[in-house]
């Protein structure tokens, strides 16, 4: 008889337990799904009909600082299987949202790459060309950092990515990169050469519950980048709090996930800061943000998007990191053009202070 090794949530044990619920779980995951598995920046959703969406998360800023814009294609199913397509543009400096849709036919992924079109609109890892109303114009990227992938952790869901029930799967495209060309916002041109980009994406039934998300790349040396979440996430009829949390120095990663291992030492919300505190074998992040005001998008719930959720865009976001072994702070800095959402029922999350364990 099987018994947990661990916590009350073993992975293995509870996947296991799954699985032999399951009669035909050898046709759960087609060669097609387990192909895009192991490239989660691709389209996901092939031979999806109902209750379904995906929407890529593109954050732009230009060089000087002063625009700052996210951009969302993607599309939603609902239970019925009515859909759509859709382009979200979040203008994060002046704090307004637009949200276009588009029959669910003019969007097209090509297969074995991460590239989609949405009417005359295209996106991929290097690059967007965008035609909506009020905003036109064509960005590079260049000098991306992606999450490293192995074959036993494909991206940043690590090994929850072959998990086939999971409500929410998570994606990073590029942490960190360059961004060059041009953008006309209201027939204003404004020039993005030099600046800064960070792409990830999100598929899957709905988001969590209850969660927080908080990303930022602009530090006081270039070449660093700060992600990190904390959810709700349902599991075979309960539900734990998992979180995944990255930060590029230059030249490495830290990483701080539930499945390797780390731990969630304390999470505190409220209407002005968020503070996070999340240690690894041999290093603790501590995380504070500094909250500014925040712009309503559109969410999905049941695959269509009905939910409200807000986000900011210009909060700031203290971080530092410390060598357990050691004491030794290793890297503190704040980070500008923060961007942050929290939403749902958030108390679900909440995590008083623990001591940090060397």
């Amino acid at each position: 008889m099987l018994q947990p090794t661990n916590t009350c949530f073993n992975f293995c044990f509870e996947l296991e337990v799954y699985r032999r619920k399951l009669k035909h779980v050898s046709n759960v995951m087609t060669i097609k799904s387990l192909t895009a598995i192991f490239n989660p920046q691709e389209f996901q959703g092939r031979g999806k009909k109902h209750t379904y969406f995906e929407g890529w998360y593109f954050k732009v800023l230009n060089a000087s600082e002063t625009k700052a814009y996210a951009v969302i294609p993607g599309i939603a199913l609902d239970e019925a299987g009515n859909g759509h397509a859709f382009i979200q543009v979040l203008d994060g400096k002046k704090k307004c949202s637009l949200y276009h849709t588009f029959d669910i036919h003019s969007f097209i992924a090509t297969p074995g790459k991460f590239e989609i079109a949405i009417g005359e609109n295209r996106f991929s890892k290097d690059s967007i060309n965008l035609d909506v109303p009020g905003l036109k114009g064509c960005l590079h990227f260049k000098e991306s950092v992606p999450w490293p992938s192995h074959w036993y952790s494909p991206g940043i869901m690590g090994p929850y990515a072959f998990v086939p029930f999971m409500e929410c799967y998570h994606g990073i495209v590029s942490m960190d990169h360059a961004v060059y060309g041009q953008l006309a916002v209201e027939e204003k041109i404004i020039d993005f050469d030099n600046g800064r980009g960070y792409i990830e994406k999100d598929w899957g039934r709905s988001f969590p519950s209850a969660y927080v998300w908080m990303q930022s790349n602009h530090f006081t040396a270039p070449g660093v980048s700060l992600k990190a979440s904390v959810a709700k996430i349902p599991w075979i009829g309960r539900s734990f709090v998992g979180f995944i949390a990255g930060i590029w120095m230059h030249d490495r990663l830290l990483r701080f996930t539930t499945y390797n291992r780390s731990s969630l030492r304390k999470l505190s919300i409220d209407t002005k800061r968020v503070e996070l505190v999340l240690d690894n074998k041999n290093h603790c992040l501590e995380i504070v943000v500094l909250r500014d005001a925040a712009t309503s998008l559109a969410s999905p719930i049941r695959g269509f998007m009905e939910g409200r959720i807000e986000e900011s865009m210009c909060s700031s976001i203290e971080v530092s990191v410390a060598d357990k072994k050691s004491g030794r702070v290793i890297f503190r800095d704040c980070g500008r053009n923060a961007a942050i959402e929290v939403a749902g029922s958030i108390n679900e999350i909440i995590q008083p202070c623990k001591d940090t364990v060397k």
